[in-house]
């Protein structure tokens, strides 16, 4: 089994230790996802508090500033991508490699949300990108390793597709289920 893929320490979301403080700060975190999915960028940050069910000033506690929420909401994608790798680490290859690239579909949606507010060069970045990548690629090696995709293909080759694919707004899901499975058809194994 592959080491457990972590954020660099310091750069992982720092939760509250108190209980409801918790539930607040990882309700403004699904709030903020849902609202950037929604407007971008520029979402409200009192509809975002709303949303939450807390008052501005529970949300300014957690995040001082907007491009905390911001990095917070892209950590926490990467976290919950990293625990999808150890959940499905125990299925058949192809099914967990492809259970993986779901979620991944759900990270690339909120990585495009926040893109522009997002800082490539930073420390965050290339740590949660490197835990990224320590999450999947072993998912992806063992489905190359049981014959079940592509030998020719690399796992950054399969992340661009993905990405590239999910950058397009789709008519519903069903169009983009459709839509991944035809490239996941092009990465399997003939």
């Amino acid at each position: 089994m592959a080491e457990k893929a972590t954020i660099a320490p310091g750069v992982a979301v720092r939760r509250p230790h108190r209980a409801d403080a918790r539930r607040n700060f990882d309700a403004l975190l699904v709030a903020a996802r849902e609202a950037f999915a929604q407007n971008g960028t520029e979402a409200s940050l009192e509809d975002i508090a709303r949303r939450a069910g807390v008052g501005i000033g529970t949300l300014y506690r957690n995040f001082p500033t907007r491009q905390d929420l911001f990095d917070a909401v892209y950590i926490g994608e990467v976290e919950a991508l990293c625990q999808e790798a150890e959940e499905v680490a125990g299925l058949p290859a192809w099914e967990g490699f492809v259970a993986w690239l779901r979620r991944f579909v759900a990270y690339a949606a909120t990585k495009r949300a926040i893109h522009e507010a997002l800082n490539r060069d930073s420390e965050m970045f290339r740590s949660c990108r490197a835990a990224m990548y320590a999450a999947g690629e072993p998912l992806f090696a063992r489905a190359q390793e049981a014959g079940e995709a592509r030998r020719d293909a690399t796992f950054d080759d399969v992340l661009r597709m993905i990405t590239g694919i999910t950058a397009t707004g789709f008519v519903d899901d069903e169009q983009r289920e459709r839509v991944l499975g035809m490239a996941l058809d092009g990465v399997r194994a003939k």
